[in-house]
């Protein structure tokens, strides 16, 4: 079966994002937060509905001040929002390229670059990061965008070459655009003058080292006292600009629309200026993100206000060695501190009310509606004094989804940067489970095994290494130097101890159970990433590394399968993205069949060279399924999808091909018949015949996917791990109808 990889125009390019109505009812599990956040935006119409995006793809929005979000994608990392001044149902996003939204975030269509000139996604990058391919596209990369506070029509744009761009100009909603003037490099901001004549407005352009103010095609470029990080703009009661920009020498403030600047000063001493905002219509007050600040032999973190246009400022947030009384944050503080978050990277502040701030920092999104009096932490809400669930606000990645074999309603999620998580009540409310994991391996707990036999008892691998196997994490970064091992609870999860002995330090990404062992003497097996394969015959008192017959060194050992013949195999990450460090670069498939004694090589399908997944038919132990990621060549990457063998890995046919980005491939526990696979290309597969055919599972549109978890408790139901938007949950029996660009994006040909 071959398909070959098309564009349909006429569907690709419109979103929907509507919970309520998305195929199968998914919705998002876990306690939200957990990972950074950026770009908090507040409509000037209504200030209960904000935006907030994240570094992993997804964006969010509330209609109800924070009370819930809702997680939309627009196939990239948003980096900017902008609300049309006169339509509270309308709002803009940069991702991709630039979308707007008319129905108060609900659909998402493109606009720049223009539909009619898109001829395909370029999607090789070992992120599955799109670009869209628009040749005659006139604006190129967006850097910052405002709209004519009085003609929602007219839309400004800072686009073109980083060093080099321009200033663009649409007055028909950008449906065409035409260059206005040349701009200095490196924009970031961009205002328009509301008070300014409305043909012939004045412009304020932030870059890195100057301000420029536009009119027209006149250009006045102002210099910048130092290289600025983050710029905010209002006009005062008096219709002149106040401008703040931070930098790495403090924070600056200008009454003159940019002809001089003072500096702001804190008192204390060091402070670390991260992120700034004012209001449009109250410069006189304004917030700035500091860390770092020492007073009185203290080093504090928070924020600062001013109410006074920078003369002066108060720290409404300041924190040292434990939370301030006025913050009140849902259970990140609790569960890791105050430097986990941190203080904020963003800040906004409502156009229309100076009291009403946001800030997004590594973890959490906080609000404050009394001028900084008061800070709360809006991604999560509690359920009991444990135990806290979701408001929709999820930036984490997940490994699996886990269960007790003696308790249904137990569930643990396997996290980075959190570690690993404990429902009680089947996913409803989650508390962290991470008690006894050692301080260095609890950023990311990998996978989770129980003992089907002993109540209680169960295995978890850890590493103070996240997001692997992904090249970003080991390109600068010795893999000898990876932190990590096995614990082991005797208490259903709640708490761990080291189980580690003879086990070098090392990222443990996977643990293997074999269920033939004898219970008091259980077999194990731990992949260790840049170490190989380790066993334990004593139920993991004690390791041993078995890496015979493994030809690289330091084998990037990812993932572990067993057959029912008890064959085991071990895969083992790719160094390369793209092949240019010839084999030694390639990753690889081994097979012992004598207890990991000894390994063999299995050759891999030709043009493979990244194994991520595999899974052995429990009924034909020499059925096998490879998840394979394609090399970064091409437009979309090549030797990626599904692959079928059914001599253990002697020949290999292609079985799924439309998605080249595939992370792993997971066969129904109750029927072997029925596979599903995962990706980053927004996309869960199923199939029902023993991975022959493949069909889309509808309602799933998240960019970056892991894995497919079967629902135990209901088997039309499946959970779905995903890099950084947390575990979705959903039935496969949606209707199958257009419900985001994904749907439609990859079309099966002849």
């Amino acid at each position: 079966m071959k398909f070959r990889i098309t564009i349909a125009i006429a569907f690709v390019f419109c979103l929907t994002s509507v919970w309520a109505e998305r195929p199968g009812n998914f919705r998002v599990i876990g306690p939200g937060g957990g990972g950074a956040m950026f770009n908090p935006t507040i409509s000037p119409l209504d200030v209960n509905t904000v935006l907030v995006s994240c570094d992993m793809t997804g964006s969010y929005i509330t209609h109800d001040g924070g009370q819930t979000w809702r997680m939309f994608n627009l196939r990239g990392v948003v980096n900017f929002f902008v609300f049309d001044p006169q339509d509270p149902k309308t709002m803009y996003a940069h991702a991709t390229g630039l979308w707007r939204s008319r129905d108060g975030g609900e659909t998402w269509a493109l606009v720049s670059p223009a539909p009619s000139t898109v001829r395909g996604l370029k999607m090789n990058s070992d992120h599955a990061n799109e670009t869209i391919l628009a040749p005659s596209d006139p604006l190129g990369d967006i850097y910052a965008m405002a709209i004519d506070p009085a003609d929602s029509r007219a839309l400004y744009v800072a686009a073109g070459r980083k060093e080099n761009p321009s200033l663009f100009v649409s007055r028909d909603s950008g449906e065409h655009w035409q260059k206005q003037t040349e701009l200095l490099a490196n924009v970031r901001r961009l205002w328009v003058d509301p008070h300014s004549q409305s043909g012939a407005r004045r412009l304020f352009v932030g870059a890195t080292n100057s301000l420029a103010v536009v009119t027209g095609t006149s250009v006045r470029t102002l210099p910048l006292p130092a290289a600025a990080t983050d710029l905010s703009l209002g006009f005062d009661s008096a219709e002149q600009p106040v401008i703040y920009f931070i930098s790495k020498r403090g924070a600056f403030r200008s009454h003159d629309g940019g002809a001089s600047w003072r500096e702001c000063a804190l008192r204390g001493s060091g402070a670390k200026i991260r992120a700034i905002a004012t209001s449009l219509h109250h410069p006189e007050t304004a917030y700035l993100s500091y860390s770092d600040l020492s007073i009185d032999g203290k080093t504090w973190l928070g924020v600062a206000k001013t109410t006074n246009s920078g003369e002066d400022w108060q720290l409404v947030w300041k924190e040292s060695s434990g939370p301030a009384n006025n913050v009140h944050d849902d259970w990140i503080t609790d569960r890791f501190g105050i430097t986990w978050g941190e203080n904020p990277l963003n800040m906004t502040v409502a156009d229309q009310d100076p009291n009403l701030a946001y800030g997004t920092d590594l973890g959490r999104t906080m609000r404050t509606t009394d001028g900084g009096g008061t800070w709360s932490g809006i991604y999560s809400r509690k359920i009991n004094n444990a135990s806290w669930t979701t408001v929709g606000l999820d930036v984490t990645t997940t490994y699996g989804v886990h269960f007790d074999p003696f308790d249904a309603r137990r569930i643990f999620i396997t996290y980075t940067d959190i570690g690993v998580f404990r429902s009680e009540d089947g996913g409803t409310s989650w508390t962290s489970a991470t008690m006894g994991v050692p301080d260095e391996w609890t950023n990311t707990t990998y996978w989770i095994v129980f003992d089907p036999k002993v109540k209680g008892r169960a295995w978890s691998v850890n590493s103070g290494t996240h997001d692997l196997p992904r090249p970003k994490m080991w390109r600068h970064t010795a893999v000898s130097t990876y932190k990590g091992g096995v614990c082991r609870s005797d208490d259903g999860g709640k708490t761990w101890a080291k189980w580690n002995g003879g086990m070098d330090e090392t990222a443990a990404t996977h643990i293997l159970l074999d269920p033939t062992s004898p219970v008091d003497a259980r077999v194990l097996y731990v992949s260790g990433f840049g170490r190989g394969l380790y066993k334990s015959v004593n139920g993991g008192r004690t390791w041993t590394l078995k890496n015979q017959g493994i030809t690289q060194s330091e084998p990037f050992a990812w993932r572990l399968a067993r057959s029912t013949n008890g064959t085991l195999y071990v895969l083992l990450a790719r160094r390369s993205e793209d092949g240019s460090i010839g084999n030694a670069g390639d990753g690889a498939l081994y097979r012992s069949t004598d207890a990991a004694e000894h390994w063999e090589p299995v050759t891999l399908p030709p043009g493979v060279n990244a194994p991520n997944g595999l899974a052995v038919d429990p009924a034909a132990p020499d059925r096998l399924y490879l998840a394979a990621w394609a090399r970064a060549v091409g437009q979309h990457g090549e030797g990626g999808g599904i692959y079928l063998s059914e001599n253990g890995g002697k020949g290999w046919q292609a079985v799924l091909d439309r998605d080249q980005h595939v992370y792993d491939v997971t066969i129904d526990p109750v029927d072997p018949k029925i596979l599903y696979a995962a990706g980053f290309e927004s996309s869960v597969w199923r199939s029902a015949d023993r991975g022959l055919h493949w069909s889309r599972v509808p309602g799933f549109n998240f960019k970056w996917a892991h894995r497919v978890v079967p629902d135990p408790q209901d088997r039309d139901h499946i959970y779905v791990t995903t890099f950084g938007g947390s575990v979705w949950h959903g039935s496969v029996r949606g209707k199958d109808k257009p419900v985001d660009i994904a749907t439609r994006a990859l079309q099966p040909g002849q």
